[in-house]
């Protein structure tokens, strides 16, 4: 009876109905008190903020960087010695150094493989692994010899790794270790004998190996030479007479090097032709400079190359006083403080084979003075002339 009585809703009945209800909520909802919304992420950040959350973050935190808490939380409960077996705790921090070693964060990938070798969990299999991949991350930043050195303890956990046997035998090479490489070449060939880059990496072993012989060979003919050549050098002195400071009984090619940086790899030397060439230094006491030759022959008047160095004057000789005809030349004893006038009309030979010369330093120096100058009376005063 009662249904009988219910009066049915038309259309627009419906749709007036719907909104009047729309309305009263859209209303309830405006009427309620509005509060700031504090807890979540700033609207201008949230991407930055989603990043850091351990849920969402697309890469490992940084060494040193502050952990989210339940980031914290969730590696206290992954590392937890009281809730893993050794054997989870190595697989975990496998995982981490395979997450590093991926992202090319290669030495957090080693520190990951270092504290699950340090478990111990002895598993062979994943105690080979961790070595591999840790010799694989120093291999990507050329560690070479810590690469090797960790393929090797994984083939003592599993002899027949071919990775392992593939990186030592690269590493061996990277080394200059040829012969090892060539063993872990052929290791690898008696498994797999077509393999084509371990043939082709011993093929570079053999031929490093034959460039290293040839090149020691060349090494030790130029050994032998130099040996004849600095042989004959001190013979060379020793049948001229020069002087030089020690004595003839302690002469050795030391005692020829120079001392100033200006003439360093231009001790003196002897020619094809069988001619010593010395380097010399001038020196102008009154204006504390020298000048050095590099290359001065035995066979040389000494006036010629004073001619040479004095053609133009010098930008210290304001006054242009320094010219070869009116300058003399001295050389020092300073075992006596003597001064001995020096024959310019002579060779260097010559005047190095006075009696009273004495070379030092593997350097003949010859005091040049503008003739009767006060500098030069100045100077002379100082010691005595022969």
């Amino acid at each position: 009876m009662a249904n009988q009585n219910k009066k049915t809703m038309s259309d627009a009945e419906r749709l007036e109905l719907a909104a009047k209800l729309d309305q009263d909520l859209e209303d309830f909802i405006n009427g309620l008190e509005k509060k700031p919304y504090s807890e979540g992420w700033p609207e201008d950040r949230w991407e930055e903020e989603m990043e850091k959350h351990p849920f969402f973050m697309k890469k490992a935190p940084e060494a040193g960087e502050k952990l989210h808490p339940l980031m914290e939380g969730l590696q206290q409960l992954k590392y937890d010695p009281n809730e893993n077996t050794p054997e989870d705790l190595a697989a975990a921090y496998k995982e981490d150094g395979n997450f590093n070693f991926k992202h090319k964060n290669y030495r957090l990938a080693i520190i990951a493989y270092t504290e699950g070798i340090k478990v111990k969990c002895g598993n062979n299999e994943m105690e080979a692994s961790l070595h591999n991949n840790r010799s694989a991350a120093n291999y990507f930043l050329k560690n070479y010899r810590s690469a090797l050195r960790d393929a090797e303890l994984a083939l003592k956990f599993k002899p027949d790794y071919d990775k392992a046997i593939t990186r030592a035998a690269i590493c061996s090479f990277e080394i200059n270790q040829y012969e090892k490489a060539i063993e872990y070449c052929d290791c690898f060939l008696n498994k797999k004998p077509d393999d084509v880059q371990a043939l082709q990496l011993r093929q570079r072993c053999v031929n490093a190996i034959k460039i290293k012989e040839r090149d020691l060979r060349k090494k030790k003919q130029l050994e032998t030479k130099n040996n004849k050549v600095e042989e004959e050098l001190l013979k060379q002195l020793l049948i001229r007479g020069i002087n030089i400071e020690g004595g003839k009984d302690s002469l050795k090619l030391e005692c020829l090097e120079p001392h100033v940086p200006e003439l360093a790899n231009h001790r003196v030397c002897l020619t094809e032709s069988g001619i010593l060439q010395w380097p010399v230094i001038f020196m102008y006491p009154e204006y504390k400079v020298m000048d050095f030759i590099q290359c001065f022959q035995e066979d040389e008047i000494f006036g010629d190359r004073m001619h040479q160095v004095l053609e133009s004057y010098p930008e210290w000789d304001t006054e242009k006083k320094y010219m070869p005809n009116k300058t003399n030349v001295y050389f020092e004893n300073h075992s006596t403080s003597k001064l001995y006038k020096v024959d310019v009309n002579k060779t260097l030979l010559d005047i190095l084979k006075h009696d009273e010369y004495i070379i030092r330093g593997g350097t003949p120096s010859f005091i040049i003075l503008v003739q009767d100058s006060p500098a030069e009376r100045s100077f002379l005063k100082q010691y005595n002339i022969a």
